[in-house]
């Protein structure tokens, strides 16, 4: 019959000295403490792993830090992995580096892993306006903080300065990219579960507001006010560039002398600058062509055809019409985005097709043979509407 080991008891191991050699004590089941000449008492764990059987030991750690109770609880434990075949060893070292490497996984590092990947699939533009949201709004407070102890309540007292200033546009923005970055994180196993899926819900939802246009009839009086508008030269043009184009504000900011075709008199915007990422082409009228050859002298030898004020090796802001409408006397009338929507508007009071204006517009037809279609026979037809577009505009000045 086996011999059964003697029970270690608290008096026990407060009364064992330190000795000129080590020794140990036995609890049973592979628990000992070891008493060292230094008068340290380590408890040690011995076992045989999974598939080696080589024995080995495990620390649990010294005397009286660890009690006899939490020793016996140790043991337990790691008794419990190895009926499941696991090393209690190797398992410790894996929680331990797992412990690391989720303190290292900061909010900010992590969102920089997922921004990599987003870029890839928005416009530049829209790139710069999500990372200066989370520098701006989170990162100050967050950034260096580790992903795993983000909390909704944290996350809800952060954005609460723009509650405050009843921004709930931007807020709804925050939290739908706070949480594109925790779904991140989940997906690559930084973190187990997302414990900021609903935080949106702690805000008032933003007043959904259609892009300020006008009415046709102020097509006129729009362009009188542009016409002797106190504004910049380069400013002027891009506004009837937009208007001419029917592009969005910030692909005319954005557009580059190597994208315009004269021979073909086309205008190809890169799909990495489209909302849809989809390549865009725009049929260039006379009165277009003649923006850019205003242009020419003071950008020709430029990368952009609209350059910045202060930096003319960059692009003006997409800001820039917005601005300069507002100083027009349309504030809260009429946005840059709006000259679309008057557009769009007046050409299909006139009857034209309205999915060859939807396709002008560069809205994406979820329909994919109709799309291939669009890309292949439309182009002439948006020629003629265009060219009655940019006609509709000289007349109407």
């Amino acid at each position: 019959m086996p011999k059964v080991a003697t029970r270690l008891n608290d008096t026990q191991i407060k009364r064992a000295k330190a000795s000129d050699k080590n020794y140990e004590l036995s609890d049973g089941e592979g628990l000992i403490l070891r008493v060292l000449t230094s008068g340290t008492k380590s408890w040690i764990f011995r076992y045989s792993p999974p598939y080696t059987k080589k024995r080995t030991n495990i620390s649990f750690g010294t005397y009286p830090l660890i009690t006899l109770k939490e020793a016996r609880q140790l043991r337990e434990e790691a008794r419990t992995l190895l009926a499941k075949n696991i090393d209690p060893k190797e398992h410790k070292k894996q929680a331990e580096a797992f412990e690391i490497s989720e303190a290292q996984n900061t909010f900010r590092l992590v969102a920089q892993k997922w921004f990599e990947i987003k870029k890839t699939t928005v416009t530049e533009g829209y790139a710069e306006d999500l990372w200066s949201s989370l520098e701006n709004h989170l990162f100050p407070r967050l950034g260096d903080r580790a992903i795993r102890d983000l909390t909704a309540p944290l996350v809800i007292e952060v954005m609460q300065p723009l509650a405050a200033r009843g921004v709930y546009e931007q807020i709804r923005r925050l939290c739908q990219r706070v949480n594109e970055i925790m779904t991140y994180a989940v997906n690559t196993g930084i973190i187990h579960a997302n414990p900021l899926a609903g935080i949106k819900s702690a805000f008032q939802s933003p007043k959904r507001n259609h892009m300020n246009t006008i009415e046709p009839e102020r097509l006129p009086e729009l362009l009188e006010r542009l016409n002797r508008a106190s504004i910049k030269y380069t400013t002027r043009c891009l506004i009837e560039w937009q208007l001419h184009t029917l592009c969005r504000p910030s692909e005319a900011a954005c557009a580059k002398w190597s994208e315009i075709d004269f021979e073909n008199e086309i205008w190809t915007i890169p799909a990495e600058r489209m909302k849809a990422r989809k390549e865009h082409k725009i049929p260039l009228t006379k009165q277009s062509l003649h923006l850019l050859e205003l242009m020419k002298p003071i950008s020709a030898h430029l990368e952009y055809i609209f350059p910045a004020d202060r930096n003319p090796r960059t692009h003006t802001n997409p800001q820039t019409a917005n601005a300069a409408l507002k100083r027009m006397g349309f504030q809260n009338i009429l946005v840059a985005h709006g000259l679309r929507a008057l557009g769009s508007t007046i050409l299909n009071e006139k009857g034209f097709d309205p999915d060859l204006i939807e396709s002008a517009l560069a809205h994406t037809d979820k329909n994919e043979v109709r799309r291939a279609y669009n890309r292949a026979q439309y182009l002439a037809r948006r020629r003629e509407m265009m060219e009655w577009w940019s006609e509709h505009l000289t007349e109407s000045l």
